[in-house]
């Protein structure tokens, strides 16, 4: 009898193990489907209204033929990206998947985009995914009408998502964008990063527990997780056109990535992306070394994102996360008026609890400096060395004080104008070596939602914030947090390889994300073909979500007679330049949406996708209320100092306010006397509204100005806090750079 019971247990086990094991395959999920979009196009009626608004404003401001202004997304992720799809299971997310068809559908009715493209990670992707995502674009562009006079154009694309756990191997993200959609004109398979991959390392047993006892969602994240475990890795040493299909293709730095592409051959743009958010990037990251000759190829790399839905990358700022010693290593630099390391907070943390406890005061100055060492040691994991502190305990540690919607944990070594004011000097015969990148913006959303900064509203799906008061809730929603622990009176040190959710710092960051920009172009047409000359010409610039009309030009270039350059544009010339701005402010918008895209999507979907908000515009226009303009001086010697090198801003002209917009015309006279070449753009900033976390940590501050305590997001009412603050809208054109005597490579 003893021996019948043990056998029948054995087998249950057995069974339980054997269930376990495949609900952790994936038996029990389903392939995550690229949908289908719905049939109708937008209406024609919208977009001669938009064209006629368009004419009407630049004639107003004194535009003579303009081109058309279209305003596009270029960064969008589906549950096609391994992130998005763990941001759609219970209790982490509540609104489940949201594929490639969704996303076609939010750009065409929702957000009303003029072109779009699906940037899903690289990482996640397999080449059957990939193969969904190409027809699902080439499905989404057949339903845009007229190809010469299309109502939205979807682009193809990937995100490389590289991390590196060092500054010495950080690289950042990169969006690959490609100009066609064809079999035959795109690569068979996407190229990822390999040094990162979310939900890495978690075991079948564990998850298809997890996947038992949740059921849903969790069963299609483990046939997710499973269908891309199962596809072996490419050969890193074979020719791109002799690899198989079906295999995993790698590249661990940009050198490889821009090789692989060359290979292929095809059209395509590597956009850079979230250069200061310090999230995943390494304190003290600098963007020097991707302008060595290996690791920089202007043809591929021609723009940069300088605002998302993961906030502004754009201004430089002198004060350093960590500094290093002579031997490399990190060490803790003083707090400034406008910065407060997190290593100096977490000293004082630890010095807190130690006086406290009463342990005198030489004891705790002990324990305070050896906090900042083991914090300035972890990199982005600094908040792993204090344990028991929660992210109102860090204050506004490691943020920009001073920057409007600053990327979370902000690297100013990787920002924009840095970027723009290096040199790199080793070839000694020829000129330096610059990186020349127009300015764009995108939304960075992970919900196939394009475009989603038209209104601030909805920040749970129109932007990435996910924060709940309590942290977050279930096995899988605590893979995305570091573990609770009790305070203790001492740092700890703390040192990991591979960078993982669970590294990261989480509980504040729900308190810097946006709902995201877009990108607009300058084009001689509707078309993809036009549309993508405008951004290989880097006539394009970005805005923080609304659609400011903008328009900068260099009015006076040499043998010109009578043509202007336009943002993005490169001249030589060695009088003193004359500039032009002139910019229209963005339509207010009307709630709910348009007739025409409620009739195209239905009630269901009309809520599902757009819940239930649109691009709607009125027929009033927002006010611009100023017009910045930056100049840069790039390096013309190694190591010279690049906060000595922006002038930020460089001019400021204060607007009327004039429904029909502002124009400032101005020149450089230093620019002749300084005879070095020089950068210029400008910044436009409309009325100020209430924007979903403008005020990020909303803290509340002494009379010193010190932030003293913080309100995260969300704060008490939860998921119905749009966390709300005052923000100003704003645009970025891309720059003019003014060669003197010579043009840099």
């Amino acid at each position: 009898m003893a021996r019948k019971l043990g056998l029948a247990l054995f087998a249950l086990f057995s069974l339980a193990v054997i269930l376990t094991w495949a609900a952790g395959q994936g038996w029990f999920g389903a392939h995550e489907s690229m949908g289908e979009p719905a049939a109708a196009e937008r209406g024609a009626a919208l977009r001669q209204s938009e064209a006629k608004a368009l004419r009407e404003a630049a004639t107003g401001i004194g535009v003579w033929k303009p081109k058309q202004i279209l305003f596009g997304d270029l960064h969008v992720h589906t549950t096609y990206s391994l992130d998005a799809f763990l941001f759609s299971i219970p209790p982490i997310g509540s609104e489940g998947a949201h594929p490639p068809a969704d996303a076609c559908d939010f750009a065409r009715h929702c957000s009303a985009l003029d072109f779009w493209s699906i940037n899903d990670h690289a990482e996640g992707l397999t080449p059957r995914l990939w193969r969904e995502t190409a027809e699902a674009i080439r499905q989404c562009n057949a339903v845009a009408g007229d190809p010469a006079n299309p109502d939205t154009v979807a682009f193809l694309g990937w995100e490389w998502t590289q991390v590196g756990s060092t500054p010495a191997d950080h690289y950042g993200h990169k969006n690959v964008v490609l100009a066609h959609t064809e079999p035959e004109r795109i690569p068979k398979r996407p190229i990822d990063a390999s040094r990162f991959l979310v939900g890495a390392g978690t075991s079948p047993y564990g998850l298809g527990l997890v996947a038992l006892l949740s059921g849903g969602r969790v069963h299609d994240y483990a046939r997710f997780t499973a269908e891309r475990a199962a596809v072996p890795r490419c050969d890193p040493d074979a020719e791109e056109h002799e690899l198989p299909d079906e295999c995993i293709e790698s590249a661990a730095t940009p050198e490889v990535l821009f090789r692989k592409l060359r290979e292929w051959g095809h059209d395509a743009m590597v956009i850079p992306h979230g250069t200061t958010w310090g999230f995943y990037t390494p304190p003290g990251s600098a963007w020097d070394k991707q302008l060595t000759r290996d690791q920089y190829d202007p043809e591929l790399q021609r723009l940069l994102e300088v605002y998302s839905g993961h906030g502004d990358g754009e201004v430089y700022r002198s004060w350093r996360e960590v500094e290093f010693d002579a031997e490399g290593k990190a060490v803790c630099p003083e707090a400034r008026r406008d910065y407060l390391p997190m290593c100096v907070r977490a000293g004082q943390i630890i010095r807190a609890r130690c006086e406290a406890a009463d342990l005198g005061a030489a004891e705790c100055e002990r324990r305070e400096q050896e906090a900042r060492l083991n914090a300035a040691a972890a990199g982005v994991a600094a908040h792993r060395t204090v344990p028991g502190a929660r992210g109102t305990d860090w204050l506004d540690a490691g943020q920009c004080r001073d920057c409007r919607e600053p990327a979370y944990h902000y690297r100013p070594k990787s920002s924009a104008q840095y970027i723009l004011a290096l040199g790199n000097f080793d070839d000694a015969e020829q000129p330096p070596r610059r990186f020349r990148f127009g300015f764009m913006a995108s939304s960075d959303n992970h919900y196939a939602r394009p475009g989603t900064g038209y209104k601030e509203v909805h920040r749970r799906g129109f932007s990435e914030s996910l924060g709940r008061p309590g942290g977050a809730r279930g096995p899988i929603a605590r893979r995305l947090q570091p573990p609770v622990e009790e305070p203790t009176l001492e740092s700890r040190p703390f040192t990991y390889e591979t960078p993982s959710f669970e590294v990261f710092e989480t509980e504040r960051q729900a308190s810097f994300l946006t709902t995201g920009g877009l990108v607009a172009v300058h084009a001689e047409g509707r078309d993809r073909a036009a549309i993508w000359d405008a951004l290989e010409r880097k006539e394009v610039y970005g805005t923080t979500g609304q659609r400011t009309l903008l328009w900068f030009e260099l009015l006076n270039p040499p043998g010109s007679r009578g043509r202007t350059v336009p943002m993005g544009g490169e001249v030589e010339m060695r009088e003193a330049p004359i500039f032009q701005v002139r910019a229209v402010g963005s339509f207010e918008q009307k709630p709910g949406c348009p007739d025409d895209a409620a009739a195209a999507l239905g009630p269901e979907d009309l809520e599902r996708i757009c819940k239930g908000e649109c691009y709607h515009p009125s027929d009033q226009r927002r006010r611009v209320t100023r017009i910045e303009v930056v100049k840069i001086r790039p390096q013309r010697e190694e190591g010279e100092d690049v906060a000595s090198l922006v002038t930020d801003p460089w001019r400021s002209f204060g607007c009327e306010p004039d429904a029909m917009g502002c124009t400032a015309t101005f020149p450089d006279p230093d620019f002749a006397r300084d005879g070095r070449e020089a950068v210029y753009y400008a910044r436009v900033f409309e009325t100020p509204i209430q924007g979903v976390n403008g005020d990020n940590l909303r803290c509340s501050f002494d009379a010193a100005g010190n932030c003293t305590s913080v309100t995260l997001c969300p704060g008490d009412a939860g998921d119905a806090d749009d966390c709300l603050g005052e923000k100003e809208p704003r645009a970025w054109s891309s720059p003019i750079f003014v060669d003197f005597g010579g043009k840099a490579r």
